[in-house]
């Protein structure tokens, strides 16, 4: 089961990794002002975990509704996904895969293991 990890950040803020069972992080957060806006942020994934793909690596892509997930290809040619929220905010981003196939299995790990995930937060 998946699990949500809280940290302090060196500036005062607080950031969330979500981690598959394996330990292996899938996706991470923005840095947070306060603890309490990081859980939400985490309880925004849990929400919004199984939102539909935009394929943004294709040509004439179909522009969805947030929440969704974005597909993308970064400057460095790798391939990434952000999840959206309802409000349009980026609310978890993964990090650059070499293959749009690993960036489409971060994004069903999400699905599978946010909803239920535990939260943890790490002490400095």
């Amino acid at each position: 089961m998946g699990q949500f990890v809280i940290k302090d950040t060196s500036n005062g803020g607080f950031k969330f990794d979500l981690k598959a069972g394996n330990g292996e992080i899938i996706a991470s957060s923005q840095i947070y002002k306060s603890e309490a806006s990081c859980k939400a942020g985490i309880e925004s994934v849990k929400v919004n975990a199984l939102a539909p793909v935009e394929d943004q690596t294709v040509e004439n892509f179909e522009v969805l509704k947030h929440p969704k997930y974005e597909v993308y290809t970064d400057k460095a040619g790798e391939f990434r996904f952000r999840l959206k929220a309802k409000n349009g905010e980026i609310i978890a981003t993964s990090e650059g895969y070499k293959a749009k196939a690993s960036a489409l299995n971060g994004i069903a790990s999400i699905g599978k293991n946010a909803p239920e995930a535990k939260v943890e937060k790490i002490e400095a």
